[in-house]
């Protein structure tokens, strides 16, 4: 029992948490004053999830996924969705080898780790619906052949929620991929006059270290799976899913798939503050960036699906 017990510490010590915090610290040199937002976007990294990023043009979603890339030493790829673009400029395409007398595949810029998908919501539903295996499955299916995406991939997409003329809205089976969904807004006061007299955000980009390595990250993904969620989270964390369903503002409200998200989510927050078991601020921290993008609601709701979930969150009572 003893051995055991030293065992598991050793392992738990053994996590490059470290390196971690470093890395977050380093991406809060290059994207200032959104912290919140870059301890969300590590929290999804580590439970293994895709990121919508909702926002106005401007205020810093590419250079957050380049900061992220580059910390993380993560292959980064960039795709400008629009909609002439085919499925075939994103996944790749066989042609045919006039000396081995075969076709051969040309993987397309999907076979990256990191993938920014700007602007999204530009994309043809062909497009979409192609992206939506390779968020699901880790693998995509071009000309009959499956080819699978390197380990780790991640989407981070991005999409403007003011301009819908020429526009594909993304349907709910697509969003429900998405783990979370961020909005940056605009720095404050402070911040933003300290962007304005720091030097250019590329050439801080261009001299980020990575600090830490594919093995680590690894490493993390596996040990935040298995964070111990007691008995008491579980029951909140379905409350809270449950006041989805039930709250009268809301004519569809979280799946299943959704409430492991969050508690996936939780379990990856946790381990990022450090601690080896869900407390209810950890489902707290994470509810309103799971749960945003997923609820469909009634016709005469006027409130934000933001402002909802803050007031679903107040609703329901810590078990």
């Amino acid at each position: 029992m003893l051995a055991g017990s030293a065992s598991s510490a050793a392992a738990k010590n053994d996590l490059p948490l470290t390196a971690l915090r470093a890395a977050e610290a380093q991406i809060n040199q290059i994207v200032l004053g959104k912290s919140a937002q870059v301890r969300l976007l590590l929290t999804c990294v580590l439970a293994g999830g895709h990121v919508l990023l909702e926002d106005l043009p401007g205020v810093g979603k590419t250079t957050l996924a380049h900061a992220l890339a580059a910390t993380l030493d993560l292959r980064f790829g960039r795709v400008q969705f629009t909609s002439d673009l085919l499925p075939s400029d994103l996944l790749g395409v066989s042609i045919f080898d006039q000396q081995s007398r075969r076709f051969e595949f040309h993987p397309g810029p999907i076979f990256t780790q990191l993938l920014l998908a700007d602007e999204i919501n530009r994309g043809t539903p062909k497009l979409q619906s192609a992206l939506l295996e390779a968020m699901a499955e880790h693998q995509v299916t071009a000309d009959g052949t499956t080819h699978d995406l390197p380990d780790p991939f991640l989407v981070i997409a991005t999409q403007n929620p003011l301009e819908q003329s020429g526009t594909f809205p993304l349907p709910e089976s697509q969003l429900d991929r998405f783990l979370f969904t961020l909005s940056l807004g605009y720095p404050d006061a402070k911040m933003e006059k300290e962007l304005l007299a720091g030097g250019d955000r590329r050439r801080m980009i261009a001299a980020a270290r990575p600090l830490l390595s594919g093995e680590q990250l690894a490493h993390l993904r596996a040990a935040a799976a298995t964070v111990h969620v007691s008995a008491a989270a579980i029951e909140y964390a379905y409350a809270l899913v449950d006041a989805t369903r039930n709250a009268s503002e809301v004519r569809v409200g979280l799946s299943t798939r959704a409430a492991l998200g969050l508690v996936r989510a939780a379990q990856a927050h946790a381990l990022l503050d450090g601690r080896h078991h869900v407390i209810p601020e950890d489902l707290q921290a994470c509810f309103v960036a799971v749960t945003q993008h997923r609820l469909v609601l009634a016709a005469e709701v006027t409130l934000s699906r933001q402002a909802l979930c803050g007031q679903i969150l107040k609703r329901v009572a810590i078990p």
